[in-house]
């Protein structure tokens, strides 16, 4: 292994390469020079062993419930078994990043995420797991879909082999649980899931690749003139985005892999092309299966915005005739207000009614988008039916803004309307047959968890559209809800029934200590005895499994035996604490102590980790979020995995932002946040767990800007851990996180807040992580590069890790487990085992 110097030393700062990552430091040069040295030859590291073991445990199974009416009469699940992490070799795999999408121009599909490597099958509610046989080699399976009958699941294969490179369409049948492929078939899957079930369960609608797109556009190293762009006078504000188009050969690149060729596909192979090749980001079929609702982007695109604001084309296309209606042709989507409510002019968010054969369903603004202005309708609904030439129905005028709605039939639907500025929340009937006055069902505030009536559960209907869940009632209808139960004593999932005439609430069932439980879907809604219910369950002690509930009955009968994915050592136990700030509000911690620990025992090191969240209400940031009892998930971004180094670890610690009544939460955002800290601090040495002096603070995203902000503004802690954060707002111009002014609005708050602003009061060691291709708004790269340069040249320690491949969210085997080698030599340097503020000041 070729050993290297540091390429800089100067003035205490050493600049290195550790294999194939980059490592920045600078500070009181505690390592000496030689040290310094002899890390250079690293390449990834490992942690201690017992974090790796946690590190490569894989995820506990995923389940997809059948439709009804399937082999046999019977409901099954579709169990999928997960990867794990991925190696820093997969995530090397060619990459192409352009208007804001990131795919693999090899396969035509992900880039990046988890996938199945193996698939099983169980029949309920007794059934046993069967092994789903006929699987691709190396399977790396996507999308998996129940067909509406019930009686067939398709998938995709992901295959980079260069011989067969490229995504595979594969039928399951489930009554002899075989795997078989659909030649010849190639998917394109840049947009997500490339296909989509026919009613009839006989074919698919998929986007595949044109048979004629011929060879990929090479780019031409030699530019043939300037890349101009120009805003004539119009008010076109917007965030900052990733990934985004830059050049005319960025356009013919997007075109050429993002263009795709609608086909039906039959179950024995045959395909037929729907209509011209686009950019289609979606292609659904109508619940009759006579037509396909096309989402179509085109030029002229933008080099500002990602996909999602190009102009987009909405046709619907007959199956039979392929025949086509244009309903719309939305234009470029560039002067959308930057604040929360804002929506597009015209019409919008197109999608089948799902209890319908063929009615489109679309909201359009009634405020010109700006949720600034009054207005009385601030969206109005619209229903249209074949031939798709009349004048639309219209479902409902709304006062507040539309979020979604669930489809039930002709005499009921579900729509929710929210409003950010206050919170407000609303839940309402309508009736698509024949539309009325809606019916309003729940009022209340979205932040308010004690009172949140839940979501509508729903399931497949017979043309494999979701649709609610109900009970018809002799007088009318009752929907299933389910919801997190939030409560003073934590979380307590529930089953409930609300009436569709009035609202009325009523509680079927509820999670009780010492479980936490959680429903999951509605088994039989006329069961004797009360409905029944497949549900997850899970304790301190027990992995998550899935039961079988009778609402009216006692214990649950358990389906699936998933073993502990951390094996038969000891877990940490969750201990939820509950103190006050020093101006009133209530807060809350998870607190996870070394196995072992026992009180009265001595105080310990401590890691807290947060993540601030701005509240409109005191009782409503008071309130409790989390279960008890749920199960340790540790998962990559956890600090809990060092409660196996001696630590004790403060979890989701709650650092409210308050801005009650016409007060903004952010004027008051470092008040809030250093006192939520130290109120937390203080309950953990009250308690005996927490020595004060050694204590360490970590964020990821908000919460790294939230680290550097307490390192700024506090001398509460040892050190700090920021990864993936934004530093300085002013790069954020046009707002963050939930902060809708601008900075030419508000200068003092953005500069305030801007820990950039106080680097030269950063004098606690802080470890700056940052993922190379992190394509999150606001947080780039060059947020954590300017911070440090900002932090060395005040002389202060700080050392700067940025991880080759890596997104917002660190995927790599490799990166994790070196990111948990960097987090543990941080802590136990600077706070596990710190030197004495004499010896460091010689060094």
């Amino acid at each position: 292994m070729r050993m290297m110097v540091p390429s800089k030393v100067w003035r205490g700062f050493l600049s290195f390469r550790l294999g194939s990552f980059t490592v920045l430091f600078a500070g009181l040069l505690i390592f000496s020079i030689s040290a310094a040295q002899g890390q250079n030859n690293l390449q990834y590291q490992l942690p201690p062993k017992a974090i790796v073991e946690i590190v490569d445990a894989l995820p506990t199974p995923g389940i997809e419930i059948s439709p009804a009416g399937g082999t046999a009469g019977k409901r099954w699940m579709l169990i999928e078994h997960f990867s794990g992490l991925p190696t820093i070799a997969d995530l090397a795999q060619p990459e192409l990043r352009l208007a804001g999408l990131r795919f693999n121009p090899k396969t035509d599909g992900p880039s990046r995420g988890r996938y199945d490597t193996s698939l099983e099958l169980q029949a309920l509610p007794n059934g046993k797991a069967m092994a789903i046989s006929g699987l691709p080699a190396h399977a790396k399976i996507r999308f998996a879909d129940w067909s509406p009958d019930g009686r067939k699941i398709s998938f995709v294969n992901i295959s980079d082999a260069q011989e067969d490179a490229g995504l595979s369409l594969w039928i399951i049948d489930a009554a002899t649980a075989q795997a078989r492929r659909l030649p010849g078939i190639a998917l394109n899957g840049i947009f997500g899931s490339p296909c989509e079930w026919l009613s009839d369960s006989q074919g698919l609608v998929c986007r595949t690749i044109p048979s004629d797109r011929g060879a990929a556009p090479k780019r031409d190293e030699i530019p043939t003139g300037p890349v101009v762009q120009e805003n004539l006078g119009r008010v076109t504000p917007g965030a900052t985005f990733e990934d985004l188009l830059k050049n005319p050969e960025d356009e013919q690149i997007f075109d050429y892999y993002a263009t795709s060729q609608v086909r039906l596909i039959r179950l024995d192979g045959a395909a037929k092309p729907l209509g011209k090749p686009g950019v289609f980001e979606e292609a659904s079929p109508s619940p009759d299966a006579g037509y396909v609702l096309l989402l179509e982007r085109h030029h002229p695109y933008t080099y500002l915005l990602p996909f999602e604001s190009f102009p987009e084309r909405v046709s619907v296309l007959s199956i039979k005739t392929g025949a086509a209606k244009q309903l719309a042709d939305k234009p470029l989507e560039d002067s959308v207000p930057n604040i929360r409510d804002a929506v597009p002019v015209g019409p919008r968010d197109y999608e089948w009614r799902s209890d319908a054969a063929s009615s489109v369903f679309w909201a359009e603004a009634g405020d010109g988008g700006d949720p600034r202005k009054d207005a009385a309708v601030r969206d109005s609904l619209f229903l249209l039916d074949p031939p798709f030439d009349a004048a639309p129905r219209k479902l409902a005028d709304l006062p507040v803004r539309y979020r979604s709605v669930a489809w039930g039939n002709d005499h009921l639907a579900l729509v929710e309307e929210r409003r950010w500025k206050d919170r407000k929340r609303l839940i309402l009937a309508v009736a698509p047959a024949a539309p009325a006055t809606p019916v309003k069902l729940f009022e209340g505030s979205s932040e308010d968890r004690y009172n949140d009536p839940g979501q509508p559960m729903q399931h497949l209907n017979s043309a494999g559209k979701e649709v609610l869940e109900i009970q018809d009632v002799l007088d009318g209808a009752e929907i299933f809800f389910r919801g997190e139960g939030a409560s003073p004593e934590g979380d307590k999932p529930f089953l409930s029934l609300i009436d569709a005439k009035n609202g009325k609430a009523t509680r079927l069932w509820q999670s009780s200590a010492p479980f936490f439980e959680l429903p999951v879907a509605v088994l039989d809604p006329y069961a004797n005895g009360g409905p029944t219910f497949l549900m997850r369950r899970e304790s301190q002690e027990k992995n998550p499994n899935y039961f079988i509930q009778k609402t009216g009955a006692g214990s649950p009968e358990q389906v699936t035996f998933f073993p502990n994915p951390y094996g038969s050592g000891a877990l940490p136990k969750k201990q939820v604490l509950h103190y006050k700030r020093a101006d009133g509000v209530d807060l809350s911690a998870n607190l996870y102590l070394p196995p072992g620990y026992k009180p009265g025992d001595a105080p310990l090191p401590t890691l807290m980790e947060a993540y601030p969240t701005e509240y409109k209400t005191k009782s409503a940031a008071g309130q409790i979020t989390g279960s008890p009892y749920q199960f340790a998930f540790l998962y990559w971004g956890s600090p809990v995995p060092f409660v196996t180094q001696g630590y004790a670890v403060l979890e989701n610690a709650a650092i409210p932002i308050i801005g009650e009544s016409n007060a903004e939460p952010n004027d008051t955002y470092v008040e809030q946040l250093v006192a939520s800290a130290k109120a937390a601090i203080d309950e953990g040495v009250r308690l005996g767990v927490v020595d004060r002096n050694r204590v360490a603070v970590m964020g990821h995203s908000y919460g790294a800007f939230m680290t550097a902000n307490l390192l700024a503004h506090s001398d509460l802690f040892k050190a700090g851990i920021a990864r993936s954060g934004a530093y300085n707002r002013t790069l954020t111009p046009f707002g963050f996180q939930n902060e809708e002014r601008t900075y030419w609005q508000a200068p003092e708050v953005y500069y305030k807040m801007s820990p950039f602003s106080f680097a030269d009061k950063i004098k606690t060691p802080i470890l700056l992580i940052h993922g190379e291709a992190d394509n999150n708004s606001g947080t780039f790269p060059i947020q954590s590069e300017r911070l440090f340069s900002a932090l060395k040249g005040h002389g202060a320690t700080v050392r700067f890790v940025l991880l080759p491949l890596e997104s917002h969210g660190y995927q790599g085997r490799e990166s994790v487990l070196h990111m948990f080698w960097e987090m543990n030599n941080w802590l136990n340097t600077y706070v596990k085992n710190p030197l004495p503020a004499t010896t460091a000041a010689q060094h």
